[in-house]
């Protein structure tokens, strides 16, 4: 993997055929110990917190590309954790998510329909805890660790517009706790108050929707075709397909019509996060 010589010490997790995450984070330790570094004082030297060290070394959170190269700098260690970071990006997303998660990036809009749980960009990390923890999965950490990195591109200054459309459904099945769906909520309601965000709610009272087969998720491309991400069970598939993205354009259309305006719906989810947190 890197021209360094393994260093497991005696744990299973640091093996990077079981996890390259857990990896990485082992060998963060060892070399920050090495180099007589405290967690806090690495942060400090790579401009990150110490709880972000902390979580990074626990495997319970991926590393962003740019703290790797800063930690190659500060540990003098000639390269090697930026070249395991490609490696533990690609084992902590599903081999057929990762095309859509690198796509993504480049977006200049995306268009969500949700008819089960809060699109994957604006969960919580405990929301989305309790989402892969319901799936007895065992790679939870991991795939936990992995969403909540996606998310930093809705941090960057030139990011995308997003648009999200909710079932009520999403609201009504508590994930969790209710107070971590309350927090959700509440969360989905601040991430609304960007201008670039939009969250609509299509309300049972519609009946039913253009969408009742499943979720879906759109990009809007600058310089390359759009494309759309239809999820499934054991897996999902991206088509860049002319007719096909034509078709779930127009059937978003139809969601959107049906759904509250953004204003209402905000309302409708800030009236029930409170309900929750009661």
């Amino acid at each position: 993997m890197t021209a360094e010589r393994p260093r497991v010490d005696g744990d299973p997790k640091a093996d990077p055929k079981v996890s390259t995450l857990a990896y990485f984070g082992t060998e963060l330790r060892i070399r920050r110990e090495e180099a007589g570094l405290s967690q806090a004082e690495l942060g400090r030297r790579t401009f990150c917190t110490h709880s972000y060290i902390s979580r990074i070394e626990s495997a319970s959170r991926v590393p962003s590309e740019e703290f790797a190269q800063r930690c190659d700098d500060v540990l003098g260690t000639g390269g090697m954790f930026a070249r395991l970071w490609p490696v533990v990006i690609e084992h902590a997303y599903p081999d057929w998510f990762r095309p859509f998660v690198e796509l993504e990036k480049d977006a200049v809009a995306i268009w969500n329909f949700q008819n089960q749980v809060v699109p994957g960009l604006l969960q919580t990390e405990a929301y989305a805890q309790a989402l892969f923890a319901a799936g007895k999965l065992a790679n939870t950490e991991e795939l936990v660790a992995a969403r909540m990195t996606r998310q930093h591109i809705l941090q960057r200054d030139n990011r995308a517009r997003l648009w999200a459309v909710l079932d009520e459904n999403v609201l009504r099945r508590v994930v969790g706790s209710p107070a971590v769906m309350a927090r959700q909520l509440e969360v989905l309601v601040e991430a609304a108050q960007d201008p670039r965000t939009v969250v609509q709610v299509i309300p049972y009272e519609v009946g039913a929707h253009a969408s009742m087969d499943g979720p879906f998720s759109g990009l809007t491309m600058d310089e390359s075709a759009d494309l759309v991400y239809i999820d499934g069970r054991a897996r999902g598939y991206i088509t860049a397909a002319a007719e096909d993205v034509a078709e779930y354009r127009h059937t978003y259309d139809l969601l959107r019509a049906d759904a509250l305006p953004p204003r209402a719906s905000i309302a409708m989810i800030a009236a029930r996060a409170k309900e929750l947190a009661s």
